[in-house]
């Protein structure tokens, strides 16, 4: 089997001893050739032209903004209207190695964050042929693979691809530091977004609002933050949207984040689970980010979500 390594050596945990580790072993299994990124963009230009070659898979070693490129890269743009009218095609499979921060896609998948176990892993995975099939989300003509946000958390994942920009490495502990000084500075400010699901009422007087395609949200560190927490790659979106800033009532909702089984419930929280679709409007123009990547300032974004459109090596759905 044919296979391509596309390696981010800007990724937080990337380095060139884990990379040629994962180069060697794959040697055993696959003909593999290994491609280190330079700029952004690149690793979906790679996936672009492995899939015009007819490699059948491609590894992704680097963050969630790598799976990001690869993905968006295999799949082309979605069409918004109609998801009939889309010709996705024999596309290569996609495994993924972390080397990241957070790892949130391949860590949802049974993917193990350390790099080295997830190596063997995934010789394992390949000798076993166990594959899985997952959906996927789209919005603003992206592709998604794990969550996508308005408001608050796109201000948080601006600040830190600004502080990567600076030679910071995107750590645990910088998130939760930025995500408390944007915290801050936003609690006074009036809300504008208003959210549109499927057999639901519009929900206006939203500050800040999360779309899932899986569960978790993110991790901190080894510990998962759930935010829609009956979201799997299989079913629709989940949405998580807050309608206060209050600081009592999140740091009641960030422990319920924080503890497995507990229901997230709250009088200023619209939550619902499985919809096919979600439109979040702004009165003024507010940050849109799609797997922990700051995309832009936008007043009118509509999510979908795509069911059976990728194929990973990945354990089978416990």
């Amino acid at each position: 089997m044919r296979a391509l390594l596309i390696v981010n050596p800007n990724a937080t945990s990337t380095t060139p001893a884990a990379r040629d580790l994962l180069a060697h072993a794959l040697s055993s299994r696959v003909e593999v050739r290994v491609v280190t990124t330079t700029h952004r963009g690149h690793a979906a230009e790679l996936a672009r032209r492995a899939c015009l070659e007819g490699v059948r898979l491609i590894i992704v070693h680097g963050g969630d903004g790598t799976v990001n490129e690869v993905v968006n890269g295999l799949l082309g743009a979605p069409e918004p209207d109609t998801m009939s009218a889309v010709t996705f095609g024999p596309t290569p499979l996609v495994a993924v190695v972390p080397g990241g921060s957070a790892n949130v896609f391949a860590r949802s998948l049974g993917i193990d964050a350390d790099p080295v176990v997830a190596t063997n892993q995934l010789i394992e995975l390949l000798e076993l042929r166990e594959r899985r099939r997952v959906g996927l989300g789209h919005c603003d003509g992206r592709w998604f693979t794990f969550n996508a946000g308005m408001g608050f958390d796109a201000q948080v994942c601006e600040a830190i691809d600004a502080s990567r920009a600076n030679g910071h490495a995107a750590t645990p502990g910088r998130y939760v530091r930025t995500a408390v000084r944007a915290f801050l500075r936003n609690r006074r400010l009036a809300p504008t977004l208003t959210v549109q699901a499927p057999g639901h009422e519009p929900v206006d007087g939203v500050h800040y609002a999360f779309v899932s395609n899986s569960s978790p949200w993110t991790y901190l560190n080894a510990r998962p933050v759930r935010v829609n927490p009956k979201t799997t790659f299989e079913s629709g979106l989940g949405v998580f949207a807050m309608r206060t800033m209050s600081l009592t009532t999140t740091l009641r909702l960030i422990r319920k984040m924080l503890t497995p089984g507990a229901q997230l419930k709250s009088a200023k929280l619209f939550r619902t689970d499985d919809v096919p679709r979600v439109r979040i409007r702004s009165t003024v123009p507010i940050g849109l980010q799609m797997d922990g990547d700051y995309i832009g300032m936008r007043t009118d974004v509509e999510f979908v979500a795509v069911p059976d459109v990728l194929t990973v090596v990945a354990p089978a759905r416990a």
